[in-house]
């Protein structure tokens, strides 16, 4: 083969390979990039991942065959070895557009977005791929059978993801490094700007929003939108929101890793910190408790002097941060004799309609409603309403904005609906959060059911939780609907262990197929609690 045609092969192999790859660069995308998670979901959707190298691999075979078939009846200076290695090309670009079609036909929860990042990373993983393809070309041209090797190269596409990513990063980290700097000159330009970091294992963004519902009422307040959390999702924020117009930066502060916080922190320079719990949230990174513990307190000690921490009195770790912290600070409390807060609530009355308690602050009070449901959501109202006292709001302003709030979307979000009413909390069940949920679904009156796929990235606890989940469900639930056989066996086990019975419970492999069946069984007066929705990583469908 002359070195044109091969480059040109080379090309059309690599190419096709990389639009063939889409569904694991949405893989790679939907674990933020980080290669240690993109394995584990390789490896937890095997036969997915390897699907599209084995078609393409398939493919490429027959059309390098016969392209060689093809080359062989002509000589070695015949002008048609270019146009056939040309349509070779074209036909390899179609089959990976194909390819790629085919093994998208479900649309995903969460779809796949194309934005610089990934056109960059593509740009890098075709130059990659070409050149890993060329050089098996060069090496390979005239060893006859193995000259066919080069149409194998898709059989190890995950790897060869992982490996464009790999030499994408070194980009990735220059412009988000430069994205990250100016982010940090805007916000060192507004000395004025009161900024204010929240983080916690759970509870975080209905914190976020609640606190800049309640901030609303006396200052112009920007919040991070969504669960935009990361050092990129808030650099964004800060480029694109922040106007002089702001006199509050409010940043939601993710973590998945030890480091998470701190590099937030070195992007805001939080005055204020507010920590919402602390629990076994993403020990899949994680590994233990203790290294979520010294993660979330990274944001309190980033707190300057002048600034102050906010912790909730959960009688467990927030209290043991709360106790060591030697900055100023302040604790809120929804427990009775909690002698030491500075906020707290009392005559808590929670019902499927909302929530009211009275709000007490030092010497003064006042009564408050609210539509969110749930006892919980009273704990995460007195963090923003302590927030609230300390920049200098009165009690008035503070009850004004409680009643403002609206329920944050898929979470504990009452659904208006004609027959069975649904209760969304579908998005990042964790322990806590599905206690919370399962007390709210217990209150209602009417028949009780449940549709859940279970909890995810708990380490090596998540049988053991998800089982304890099943128990607790047996009390509360009248109906167990179970997304996803093997994820949920935990579950089943744990409903069965608590004698509910088993022709009440119901396993089905998706979610569609869940919501069908909850038409076929619903009556008018059931209320139904969708809790968690996992992402297309996790789905066994």
């Amino acid at each position: 083969m002359s070195t044109l045609v091969v480059w040109l092969l080379a090309m059309g192999v690599g190419v096709s390979t990389l639009l063939a790859s889409r569904s694991l660069m949405h893989y790679f995308q939907l674990e933020s990039y980080q290669f240690p998670g993109y394995f584990r979901t390789v490896k937890r959707n095997c036969l997915r991942a390897i699907t599209p190298g084995l078609i393409m691999t398939v493919y490429l075979m027959l059309l390098l065959l016969i392209h060689r078939s093809v080359d062989r009846t002509l000589t070695e200076d015949s002008l048609l070895r270019l146009p056939i290695a040309l349509v070779t090309v074209v036909l390899a670009l179609l089959g990976g557009n194909w390819c790629r079609s085919l093994l998208l036909v479900k649309a995903a929860k969460k779809p796949f977005v194309v934005t610089m990042r990934v056109k960059r990373t593509y740009v890098t993983c075709a130059i990659v791929f070409t050149l890993l393809c060329a050089l098996m070309g060069f090496l390979l041209t005239g060893a006859e059978p193995r000259y066919y090797f080069i149409g194998l190269f898709p059989v190890l596409l995950p790897l060869w993801v992982a490996l464009g990513g790999l030499c994408a990063w070194p980009i990735e980290k220059l412009v988000s490094e430069m994205y990250f700097r100016d982010a940090q000159k805007k916000l060192a330009a507004r000395p004025d700007l009161i900024k204010i970091g929240i983080t916690g294992s759970y509870g975080k963004t209905s914190v976020k929003f609640i606190l800049g519902t309640v901030l609303q009422e006396k200052f112009q307040v920007l919040v991070t939108p969504s669960s935009f959390n990361t050092p990129m999702g808030v650099t964004r924020v800060i480029r694109e929101k922040l106007m002089p117009a702001h006199q509050v930066f409010v940043a939601e502060m993710g973590a998945r890793h030890v480091g998470d916080i701190k590099e937030l922190c070195r992007l805001v320079h939080p005055r204020y910190g507010v920590l919402t719990s602390v629990g076994p949230q993403h020990l899949d990174t994680f590994h233990t408790l203790e290294r979520i513990k010294s993660t979330k307190y990274e944001l309190m000690d980033a707190i300057p002097d002048g600034g102050c921490c906010f912790f909730p009195d959960d009688q467990g770790i927030c209290r043991e941060l709360f106790d060591k912290t030697r900055k100023e600070k302040r604790l809120c409390s929804i427990h009775p004799g909690a002698d030491d807060a500075d906020v707290w609530a009392e005559d808590i009355r929670v019902s499927p309609s909302g929530s009211s308690f009275i709000l007490h602050a030092m010497n003064d009070e006042i009564a408050c409603q609210t539509r969110l449901l749930g006892e919980h959501n009273i704990q995460n109202i007195l963090l923003a309403a302590t927030v609230g006292l300390h920049l200098g709001m009165n009690l008035k302003q503070i009850a004004r904005g409680i009643s403002r709030i609206e329920p944050v979307e898929h979470r504990l979000q009452l659904l208006p609906s004609a027959g069975v009413t649904i209760i969304d909390d579908a998005f990042n069940a964790n322990p806590k959060g599905a206690q919370a949920a399962l007390r709210v679904l217990k209150a209602f009156e009417g028949r009780r059911i449940i549709i859940t796929p279970g909890m995810v990235e708990l380490g090596a606890g998540e049988e053991q939780f998800n089982h304890d989940f099943g128990v607790m469900m047996a009390d509360c639930v009248d109906v167990a609907i179970l997304v996803g056989k093997k994820h949920t066996a935990p579950i089943a086990s744990g409903l069965r262990e608590a004698g509910f019975p088993e022709d009440s419970l119901h396993i089905v492999s998706s979610l569609d197929e869940a919501s069908a069946l909850l038409r076929k069984l619903g009556r008018p007066g059931d209320v139904a609690l969708f809790e968690n929705d996992l992402p297309d990583n996790y789905s066994e469908a």
